[in-house]
């Protein structure tokens, strides 16, 4: 009996042994199926991890740069949902002194804390160093980062981040330009070797298409650049074409000019305007009868300005129809009237930074002078035919033979116009109120027609120089010029004979009564002033002449004081 108690007892014990070994072993079974599960889990998510990566690279393949931000922040987005993360963040080094690094994308799932800042160096300071040395750096615990992160850990904790994993963004070897940073801030994590492996290939696979950004967008602004240097090469190309035009039609006239000569004091007093003018951007209105030299004083001016690096651009307002001055001037595009089949690039922008010369002013039609007055007073214009306004820096010398003061009170030249172009006048005298000049311009102007034609002339009679110094010269030094030219040519020996104009026999019976009645109101008034030519009260004053003027009229009309009567 009693042995068969124990026998029961020895059974029951075995039979518990057994129950709590097949516990242990379902239990065992369990754990192993809950790790073949997990591996299972696990497994998938790499194979989906690994399949996102091979995607992602496909797909930054020949990105187009307009949609590389987009691709960037929709793959952070894919790999936080698949991985579980809170954020992920890319950062680049700018291009500005000192050198620091700006947050250029971010993804975060809705609800999680938005990341406090733009900047990176004073909250991560050791982080920022090791990532721009080229490493990875992996933090599973905030607590084991080593004492010289004191900073980060203290940045990690304000804003909740449990692990992180920050990569390098760099290509081809060289130093980083940035990084990306994957976080989780609800626990901390463990980072296995293949998910860390896989953030470096993302992060390669950013810096390539980031650096690519970069260079598209460079040479972008390379050939803009480019672009630009071309436009403006071409723009100084069709100046500098425009102007060697211009300069060839100006040659001959160029030519025809020699320096201004005169030792009168009106010629000094005048060469003395010009030099204070020529310093400035003022406007100059010469006056003067034809052939005077308004355009040799013109020339003269700008050669003393600070605008004589650029060619003086002169209009002859008188030489083209009232049509066609306007298109001169301003300029027209394609199709702006009949006939108008190329765009035409005005004498206004030809002379942009240079100065324009508007010789005979008087004769610009009216309608005209109110757009001249425009330029004059804003600087800007339209081309005829376009509404688009061009912009100029032009100084204006103007030059008129007319009495356009005359002009303006009998309504002929706008008044505000005149005003805009009578800042600083210069008079020039007609070479009759000079004849101390003409000696000396005969000479200048024989020398030069004697190298031009090379003609061996060694001198000029006595009674030529005379004859020269006493003639009216209507056509002033222009006339002159055409003597002296005139002469030359027909020279056949050493000597220079010069025949000076003859007028018609109606114009000269008019002359020589006209001649007359000047010389006998020149004698009663020598009476009346004993014969007392300059001075106070003197001949000169009576009759609003200058002494040097007077002189050469009683020198033309033979008026000598040992005179005893007029004659009849």
């Amino acid at each position: 009996m009693n042995k068969i108690g124990k026998t029961n007892q020895q059974l029951l014990l075995e039979i518990e042994a057994l129950r709590t070994r097949l516990e242990v072993a379902q239990q065992r079974l369990k754990e192993a199926n809950q790790q073949l599960v997990a591996s299972e889990e696990s497994l998938k998510e790499r194979l989906t991890f690994e399949t996102l990566l091979a995607n992602m690279s496909a797909r930054f393949v020949n990105l187009p740069a307009d949609r590389l931000d987009t691709e960037i922040e929709d793959v952070q987005r894919l790999i936080c949902e698949l991985l579980d993360l809170d954020r992920s963040t890319l950062w680049q080094v700018s291009g500005k002194e000192p050198v620091s690094l700006l947050m250029t994308h971010i993804y975060q799932p809705q609800g999680t804390p938005p990341f406090p800042g733009q900047l990176i160096e004073e909250r991560f300071p050791w982080s920022r160093q090791k990532v721009l040395a080229g490493e990875t750096v992996t933090i599973t615990k905030v607590s084991d980062l080593p004492p010289e992160a004191v900073r980060d850990r203290e940045s990690y904790g304000l804003i909740g981040t449990k692990s992180d994993v920050l990569v390098p963004l760099s290509v081809g070897g060289e130093s980083p330009f940035g990084l990306v940073t994957f976080v989780v801030m609800r626990e901390e994590r463990d980072w296995p070797e293949t998910v860390v492996k896989g953030f470096q290939l993302v992060a390669q696979v950013f810096a390539n298409a980031l650096a690519r950004k970069q260079a598209d967008t460079e040479r972008k602004r390379l050939e803009g650049q480019l672009r630009e240097r071309l436009r403006e090469i071409g723009e100084l190309k069709q100046r500098l074409e425009r102007e060697n035009i211009y300069l060839r039609e100006e040659i001959k006239l160029l030519g025809e000019h020699t320096e201004i000569v005169g030792q009168s004091l009106s010629i000094k007093r005048i060469l003395a305007q010009a030099e204070q003018v020529a310093r400035t951007d003022s406007t100059v209105l010469i006056l003067g009868e034809t052939g005077t030299g308004k355009e040799l004083l013109a020339r003269a001016i700008h050669k003393m300005s600070a605008r004589k690096d650029r060619p003086l651009i002169a209009v002859n307002c008188a030489s083209l129809p009232p049509t066609l001055i306007e298109s001169e001037l301003f300029g027209r595009e394609k199709g702006a009237y009949t006939g108008a089949l190329t765009r035409m690039v005005g004498r206004f922008e030809i002379a942009d930074g240079s100065t324009l010369f508007l010789d005979e002013i008087g004769e610009l039609p009216f309608d005209l002078q109110s757009k001249l007055l425009r330029v004059l007073e804003e600087g800007r214009f339209e081309r005829l035919g376009s509404s688009n306004p061009l912009h100029v820096d032009v100084r204006i010398i103007a030059a008129t033979n007319r009495d356009i003061a005359r002009e303006v009170k009998d309504g002929k030249f706008r008044p505000d116009l005149f005003y805009r172009l009578n800042v600083f006048p210069i008079v020039i005298p007609p070479l009759r109120e000079r004849p101390e000049d003409i000696p000396l311009l005969v000479r200048v102007v024989f020398k030069e027609f004697q190298k031009r034609m090379g003609k061996e002339v060694e001198s000029i009679p006595k009674r030529t120089m005379q004859a020269l110094h006493s003639y009216s010269w209507p056509g002033n030094i222009r006339e002159l010029r055409n003597v002296i030219e005139h002469a030359m040519i027909l020279s056949q020996g050493k000597t220079l004979e010069v025949h000076l104009p003859k007028r018609a026999s109606s114009e000269t019976d008019a002359a020589g009564n006209l001649e007359e009645l000047e010389r006998r109101h020149i004698m009663t008034v020598l009476k009346k002033t004993g014969w007392r030519v300059a001075g106070h009260g003197g001949a000169a004053e009576v009759l609003g002449l200058k002494r040097t003027t007077l002189q050469a009229k009683m020198k033309k009309l033979g008026i000598q004081r040992s005179s005893r009567a007029m004659p009849k």
